[in-house]
This record gives structure tokens, C-alpha cells and sequence, in this order.
């Protein structure tokens, strides 16, 4: 049997390389003879840079910049020489496993370090960039990556807002004059990991804050504040991104990426796929396993699961989905081609210990092996 291994990363507890590595060792527990690819894929979060540099032979390079709490880290982007063009993810500079649990608070949490990273690929002279939205820790649509970039924000007074903090909520005016002139030279694109809008029930503070450390009174400032500010971004730059697809991803930096940087959103998956030439992989191909931390109804939206599920069925190679925990209404996701869910957890346990990598991994193969068993009862 010909297994295809796809999997996204399990958020907080295994890298999507990790992932991969614990369902080929759960394979070959079942049977050492088995054909096996590995390929970790990324929707746009963790593990965007390192997949893309893998598929397109390029280069990482260390980089400085500020985490979401103005923090200095050490952190890595790529670069493909004959195209010029730099890869880079919010992940990196402001992701959410950059905070501590007890740190996170999106009302203060900056993205100026991802603008860090732009203008440092601009430096190195990008025709393109190409940056993975998702795992942030940030809620402040692109504030503070445009701050980086030369953008001026000012509340109702005419007072600046300040880099950090909760200023960024009472942003009235933008003044584009200070920036780098780069910037509109260089084709950028996102890869985005979800379809949300900015604001409103179904946006970026109400659906993601929570995860980011916000509770309900948070939630409703954080709404207002990306309001406030696409009402400032139509008014002084021209630009409406308030129905935008994709424009609440990563804390609404997907719009703010469209707004002060004239950026594209694409699906992360979908460009990942088609980078890894994944098509190929799966016409020789019997099955295929992916899986990711939790999935539930978020997954049908742009995510890896539903990306590697939709393509398979286009080649009528079945699909199963291996995750740490399964919760909502993921059954929509047979309608794109996930033929069984499995959660691997054995147990009853807490969220900590279910996540912890030491028993992850372990946790994974043999859910894995399990699966492989149950499979090969079919293929017979």
C-alpha cells in the first residue's frame, strides 16, 4: 500500500514535521513494507516558511525582531534567489506561542514585528513577498506591522499612536507619507488560513480573540477597534476592507495587509499544495492521512484537513483525519472528502497533558497503527 502522510501541526504540542514523522512511525508499526511520502504542510501558520523553502529549494536567514509584547527574537525567514523573493509568516514574530498563557492580552499585543520582517526583505532588494497568515497572537489588524513600515496612526485628539499598548483602539487618522517607497515596488501575497471578515459576529476579534486571551468585554473593544479602523483606512487611504475575504486572519492583518501594503490574499493551503506538487503525490497514492490539533467547523475554511481532502477527491483517493481533539460540527468535512475522523487521545486527560509532546507523539503512532489496521481490513 502507497500511504500519502499530509498533515498540518498540532498547535502547541507537535510541528507539522513532528506530526508527520509520528504517523510514518505508526505505519511502519503496522507494516515495515509499507510505501510511504511524508510531506508537512502548512494552511499558512506554523511550519508556512520552513514548507515552502523546502518545496522551492530555497534558503533560511536569521533575522531580529520584536514579539507581540515588543520583546527582541531571534527569528528565521526565507528566500528563493532567482526569484527574489522572501518568505515569511506571522507565526515567526508574532505568534501566539511566543506569549506565555498568562501573558496573552490582544488589546496591547503588536504585529510591528512582522513589519520588521517586511522591511528587512525589502532590504535584501524582494520583487515578491509571500507571507503566511495565521497563529498570531495579535488582534490589531496590521497596525503595528505598518508602523514598522513608516505608517503614522493618530487618535481624535491628533495625538500619535504609540507602537504597543491599547492605543491602537482609538485610531482616527493615517498618514501614509513617511513610507518606505519599496513597499509599493514589491509584489506581496497571503496566504491566508481562514475566510473571516475584519469585524462582526463571524471577524477576527469575536471568533479569534478568545483563543488570543480576550474574554467578552475585550472581544467587544477589540470589534470596535478594527471598526475604527477600516472606517479610518476607507477614509484616508481609499480602501474598503471591511467585506474582504480573509481579512480577519491573523487579527485582521489579512485586511491590514491588503490595506497599507495593496497585498493579495490567497489560500495558504492551496498555494502550499501547489508548491509541494501535491497533485503528483497523490496519483501514486493509495491513501492518504492528515490531521492537526483540533478540528471542528473552522476546518472547512481554508485550513489544511479540508485543502489535502479536497484535492484527494478530485482523485478519488480516500482520506483520513487524525487529530488531538475533535469538536464541533467537523462532520461537514465529509462533504470534502474526509472519510473517517479518529481523535488520538486514549484517555481521558487534561488539555496540558494531552499536548504535551512527550505523549503527543507517542500518542499519534499508535493511533496511527490503529488506523493503518482498520484500513488494510478494506483494501483486502
Amino acid at each position: 500500500m502507497n500511504i500519502l502522510v499530509a498533515p498540518d501541526s498540532f498547535k502547541g504540542s507537535l510541528t507539522a514535521d513532528e506530526a508527520a514523522s509520528a504517523m510514518v512511525e505508526g505505519i511502519l508499526a503496522w507494516n515495515n513494507q509499507a510505501v510511504v511520502r511524508k510531506v508537512p504542510l502548512s494552511d499558512g501558520g506554523e511550519g508556512f516558511v520552513s514548507a515552502l523553502v523546502k518545496a522551492s529549494r530555497g534558503e533560511l536567514f536569521p533575522a531580529v525582531a520584536a514579539d507581540p509584547l515588543g520583546r527582541t527574537v531571534q527569528v528565521q525567514y526565507g528566500w528563493i534567489e532567482q526569484s527574489q523573493t522572501a518568505i515569511i509568516d506571522t507565526a515567526s514574530a508574532s505568534g501566539l506561542t511566543l506569549v506565555s498563557p498568562e501573558e496573552r492580552n490582544p488589546l496591547a499585543a503588536t504585529s510591528y514585528g512582522t513589519g520588521q520582517l517586511i522591511a528587512e526583505a525589502l532590504k535584501r532588494g524582494s520583487k515578491t513577498i509571500v507571507v503566511g497568515l495565521g497563529g498570531s497572537a495579535v488582534n490589531d489588524g496590521g497596525i503595528g506591522m505598518a508602523q514598522a513600515l513608516g505608517f503614522r496612526f493618530y487618535d481624535a485628539d491628533g495625538s500619535p499612536i504609540p507602537v504597543g499598548g491599547n492605543g491602537w483602539l482609538n485610531v482616527s487618522r493615517i498618514d501614509a507619507s513617511g513610507v518606505d517607497p519599496r513597499l509599493y515596488a514589491c509584489e506581496i501575497v497571503c496566504a491566508c488560513d481562514v475566510e473571516n471578515l475584519l469585524c462582526g459576529p463571524a471577524g477576527a476579534s469575536r471568533v479569534f480573540g478568545p483563543q488570543k486571551g480576550a474574554g467578552p468585554e475585550a472581544v467587544e473593544l477589540l470589534d470596535r477597534g478594527l471598526a475604527r479602523l477600516a472606517a479610518a483606512i476607507e477614509r484616508d487611504l481609499g480602501k474598503d476592507i471591511s467585506r474582504l475575504p480573509g481579512g480577519g486572519a491573523a487579527g485582521g492583518l489579512g485586511a491590514g495587509f491588503a490595506a497599507f501594503c495593496n497585498a493579495k490574499l490567497k489560500k495558504g493551503i492551496d498555494l502550499i499544495l501547489d508548491a509541494v506538487q501535491f497533485d503528483d503525490m497523490l496519483t501514486a497514492s493509495d491513501l492518504v492521512l492528515t490531521g492537526e490539533g483540533c478540528t471542528d467547523e473552522q476546518t472547512l475554511h481554508g485550513k489544511v484537513v479540508s485543502g489535502v481532502a479536497r484535492r484527494a477527491a478530485r482523485y478519488g483517493k480516500p482520506v483520513v483525519c487524525l487529530s488531538g481533539s475533535l469538536a464541533g460540527d467537523y462532520g461537514q468535512l465529509r462533504d470534502a472528502g474526509v472519510a473517517a475522523f479518529f481523535s488520538v487521545l486514549r484517555r481521558p486527560v487534561s488539555p496540558a497533558e494531552a499536548m504535551a509532546g512527550e505523549n503527543a507523539y507517542p500518542a499519534l503512532v499508535a493511533a496511527t497503527r490503529e488506523v493503518m489496521h482498520l484500513a488494510a481490513l478494506n483494501v483486502r
